[in-house]
């Protein structure tokens, strides 16, 4: 008797079966797509396996994809003889979701079956899309390599369980069957299904083969008249690679669906680029940009990379090596002709072929982001409100290419209204003013917070633009990118404040005699707030705002230290240094008090003020809230 268990569903998978079967229903007809799609990575997984070990084959070493119907059961089969599948593969690989962050996945979700359906798309449904069109779902499948009596045949109707039994299965390779819902009739006419296969699947390199009976002749896929004889199955797709192709002859549509069966993405991407290398090393890129950003791309761990053929033969997906941590959205194949059948990820590693593909794979993508970015300004901020701050990322990582991924950066600033109008760094040293020598910038919780600080007055005054960061990376992508196009960055929150030439020579001299009549008031407030500052100095960085704080130009500044808070990081204790606005009438009036309690009260207040402007929050709000309310109190008797 057959050995049969019942298996629940992972709580991801029944979710997932839930969302997608409203929420794609409008693009139902993708359900053959990725199962074509994953009959093809079966093929080419087998294709790699048997380098090593040709009985895999088992003597029939043709390859390919079959789809057939059946109008009388109703159900739709697609057959492929490649690698297979053993009893723990089918429970693994189809009763759950081997990815991380899946279940910050799901919390994406909103309900809303547009924005959903696009979420989803993103995840990579797979063999689960066969529940769109269909209410039960039969598997048959044989791992290569093992005796016909090692069948598996795993069932379900998408509810919260499936079952594994063990069959009788002459035939490796792996056997869908879609038993069809009501109203999906037009999924059993064979015209239907072969042009959905020529829609999404003609660039499969495995061929595509559908069952000719009493049928006309038909076109090929470059227009040649085939004429089929009844009772054979007849390839559909080219079944040609489609990156060996000449990037002449591929349409504009192969490459976008050639996109969405690497990448499992329902949106086509934003660009790509196809190129033949010849000469020292001999080796074919596809690379593409996607879109919308996928739905983990926060998670740095995450698998990434581009699928690696060797001499047309399928080696390992994400080959990560090929690309930089910082472009790990770039989606794409490479097929080189130098690298051994045989390679694996530790030769890959530490490999001199690797590290020039990895180099000009990386060059290629940043020369596609700075010709986009060059002549179509609208496309470009796109692909910034999705990957930007994954860019940012690069200053740190790529050294040798640093100066390139800054021209890519954008920021909002001082120059514009919001913060979604964002500007490159070329734009913001043409309209330097003359006689600035410096990049000013401010990093900041929020783009409110970063707007209306109070470090911006002096530059608000004299026309100088600022860029306005306020990601939480920003903090950490400027303690690497020190200059651009030899324009050092300067924080407008560090150190003392140098305008260089921006200032004038009577106005240095008045900032010197105005610290010189305010030393008292300085000593005062030191005495007063004594070990709470590192230092107390007259300023001239501020017009509106009383007071202020800066970092010492080799402190960690705020933004650092609440880096390092938040990813639970020891924080060494840093002091700011109080900065006073002499011309302000509040700093006036606590210079001339007599009483001292009184005039400590006051400058403790004045730093709490500045603090809670630079850092947004304070070590003890309590003792501020009731030191305010007492001198409201006193002020209003």
């Amino acid at each position: 008797m057959a050995h049969q268990e019942t298996h629940g569903f992972q709580t991801e998978v029944k979710q997932l079966l839930q969302l997608m079967i409203h929420s794609l229903y409008s693009n139902k007809e993708i359900f053959l797509r990725e199962l074509v799609s994953n009959a093809s990575d079966a093929a080419d997984k087998l294709r790699f396996k048997a380098l090593s070990n040709a009985d895999l084959y088992e003597k029939e070493g043709d390859l390919r994809v079959r789809i057939s119907a059946d109008k009388d059961a109703r159900t739709v089969s697609i057959i492929d003889n490649g690698i297979g599948m053993t009893r723990d593969e089918v429970v693994e690989h189809l009763g759950t979701i081997a990815k991380s962050g899946t279940a910050d996945f799901f919390k994406q979700l909103s309900g809303d079956q547009a924005s959903d359906s696009q979420l989803i798309g993103q995840f990579g449904v797979g063999f689960y899309s066969a529940f769109i069109v269909a209410d039960k779902v039969t598997v048959k499948t044989r791992a290569a390599g093992e005796t016909s009596d090692r069948g598996v045949q795993w069932q379900s109707e998408g509810e919260g369980s499936f079952t594994v039994e063990d069959i009788d299965r002459p035939e490796r390779g792996t056997e869908i069957i879609l038993h069809l819902r009501e109203g999906e009739d037009e999924y059993l006419d064979s015209w239907k299904l072969r042009s959905i296969v020529s829609k999404y699947s003609d660039h499969i390199s495995v061929p595509v083969q559908f069952w000719k009976d009493e049928v006309p002749e038909s076109e090929g896929p470059d227009g040649e008249k085939i004429e089929a004889q009844p009772g054979e199955w007849e390839q559909v797709n080219r079944a040609t690679a489609l990156w060996t192709r000449n990037k002449s002859e591929v349409k504009e549509e192969e490459y976008q669906e050639f996109y969405k069966h690497i990448s499992h993405d329902f949106q086509e991407p934003l660009l790509w680029s196809h190129n033949r290398v010849e000469g020292k090393h001999d080796y074919t890129s596809l690379l593409y940009i996607p879109a919308k950003a996928p739905w983990d791309l926060g998670h740095r761990e995450t698998k990434h990379g581009l699928k690696l053929y060797v001499q047309r033969v399928f080696i390992m997906d994400d080959a990560e090596q090929f690309m930089p941590t910082y472009l790990r959205f770039v989606k794409g194949v490479l097929d080189s002709n130098d690298l051994p059948l045989n390679v694996s990820r530790e030769i890959l590693q530490d490999n001199a072929v690797t590290d020039a593909m990895r180099k000009a794979c990386t060059k290629k993508v940043l020369d596609m982001l700075s010709r986009l970015a060059k002549n179509d300004d609208e496309k470009y901020q796109s692909f910034w409100g999705e990957f930007g701050n994954t860019l940012k990322e690069g200053p740190a990582e790529d050294f040798a290419n640093k100066e390139k991924v800054a021209g890519l950066l954008r920021f909002a600033s001082t120059h514009n209204d919001s913060s979604v109008d964002n500007v490159s760094l070329d734009a913001y040293v043409e309209r330097m003013k003359e006689g600035q020598d410096k990049i000013y910038y401010i990093v900041a919780d929020s783009y409110a917070a970063a707007k209306s600080s109070p470090h911006l007055e002096v530059f608000e005054k004299k026309g100088v633009e600022v860029l306005l960061m306020h990601e939480r990376i920003d903090e950490w992508l400027m303690s690497h990118l020190t200059d651009y196009k030899e324009k050092q960055f300067q924080s407008v929150t560090r150190g003392e404040l140098d305008l260089g030439e921006l200032d004038n020579e009577d106005e240095k001299k008045a900032q010197e005699e105005e610290a010189k009549q305010y030393e008292g008031l300085v000593e005062r407030v030191k005495g007063a707030l004594g070990e709470k500052v590192k230092d107390v100095r007259i300023t001239h960085r501020l017009t509106n705002s009383p007071a202020c704080i800066v970092a010492d130009e080799h402190d960690m500044s705020s933004q650092m230290i609440k880096l390092m808070q938040a990813a639970g990081q020891p924080v060494p204790e840093v002091k700011a240094i109080f900065e006073l606005n002499p011309s302000h009438d509040i700093v006036k009036f606590v210079d001339n008090m007599q009483d001292e309690e009184a005039f400590g009260e006051w400058a403790q207040l004045l730093l709490e003020q500045a603090t809670l402007a630079e850092r947004g929050s304070l070590e003890d709000p309590a003792a501020f809230v009731n030191r305010l309310n007492t001198m409201l109190l006193k002020a209003a008797q």
